[in-house]
C-alpha cells in the first residue's frame, strides 16, 4: 500500500524525534497503588469460568477514571498524533484508548479486587425475569469471567516485576499509540515509522540504562506483547460502566478528547 500525500508531507516535516516529544510533554505522576503490587490475585485455570465483580467498585472505578484522563491527555500532548488525518486519530483512539489505559494503571500502580459473585439459578432467573429495578449506579450488572480479567492482572504483575522507569512507559506508550495493524489508515507508514522509532528508542535506551540485564528490552516486548488479549468491551464493563450506566463509552471517548 503507498502512502497517500498527507502521509508523505508528514513524513518530510518530521524534523526531530517524535519520542522525545512523548517523554517531554509526558508528566505522569505516581500515586499510591489500591495494593501493594506482591499482592496482586492469580487467577488460576481451575476458576476460569466463574463470574467475579470489583470488589470496591467505588475506589478501582475513581482510579480508572483518573487514569483515563491523563491517557487522553497525554494522547493530546502528541504533536505527531494532532497532525494526523481526522479519520486516522478517530481509529487510533478507537482502538489503543484501553490497552493505553491498562499501561498507565501500571505506571500509577492502580491495583483491583474483583470477588466471585455466585451463578443465579435457573428458578431465579425465571423468578426476576423483567423485575430489574434501579440500584447503585456503582453496582455491577454484568459480571465478568475470571478469565476476563486474568489478562489484566498478569499484564499489571509482569510491568510491576519489571519496575519499569517514567521514559520507559513513554516510549512504551508511543509504540502502543501508533499501531500500524490496524485496517484502514490512511497514513499507514508514517505510523509504521513512529512505532519502529518508539521501539528503537525504548531499544536504545535500554541498552544504556541496563547494560547488566541485555534481555530487558525483550522482557518489555513480552509485557507490551500481553496487551493483545485485554478486551476493549471488558475495560470499559468493568470499570466504566458502573459509573456511566448505559452511556456509549466511545461516545463519551470522543466527547472528553475533542470537547472543550
Amino acid at each position: 500500500m503507498s502512502g497517500c500525500d498527507s502521509c508523505h508531507r508528514l513524513v518530510n516535516r518530521r524534523q526531530s524525534s517524535i519520542l522525545y516529544s512523548i517523554l517531554k510533554n509526558d508528566h505522569h505522576t505516581d500515586v499510591h497503588p489500591l495494593r501493594q503490587p506482591g499482592s496482586a490475585q492469580q487467577a488460576c485455570s481451575c476458576g476460569s469460568k466463574r463470574k467475579v465483580t470489583l470488589r470496591c467498585p467505588q475506589v478501582a472505578c475513581k482510579a480508572a477514571s483518573a487514569v483515563l484522563v491523563k491517557t487522553l491527555k497525554f494522547i493530546k500532548s502528541v504533536p505527531c498524533f494532532r497532525e494526523l488525518p481526522a479519520d486516522d486519530q478517530l481509529l487510533l483512539l478507537r482502538t489503543c484508548w484501553a490497552p493505553l489505559l491498562v499501561l498507565g494503571m501500571a505506571q500509577d500502580r492502580v491495583d483491583f479486587e474483583t470477588t466471585e459473585t455466585p451463578e443465579p439459578s435457573m428458578l431465579q432467573r425465571i423468578l426476576t425475569s423483567g423485575q430489574d429495578k434501579p440500584g447503585d449506579p456503582l453496582e455491577q450488572n454484568d459480571p465478568l469471567s475470571t478469565t476476563e480479567i486474568q489478562g489484566i492482572k498478569a499484564f499489571l504483575s509482569k510491568c510491576w516485576g519489571l519496575d519499569i522507569s517514567t521514559k520507559e512507559y513513554a516510549y512504551m506508550k508511543g509504540a502502543v499509540l501508533f499501531n500500524p495493524d490496524l485496517p484502514g489508515l490512511h497514513c499507514l507508514h508514517y505510523i509504521h515509522g513512529l512505532q519502529s522509532e518508539a521501539h528503537q528508542a525504548l531499544n536504545e535506551y535500554v541498552k544504556m540504562i541496563h547494560r547488566e540485564d541485555p534481555t530487558r528490552f525483550a522482557k518489555l516486548f513480552i509485557a507490551l506483547s500481553l496487551l493483545r488479549s485485554i478486551n476493549v468491551n471488558v475495560i470499559t464493563e468493568l470499570f466504566f460502566r458502573p459509573i456511566i450506566g448505559t452511556v456509549n463509552m466511545e461516545d463519551l471517548l470522543l466527547e472528553m478528547f475533542y470537547g472543550k
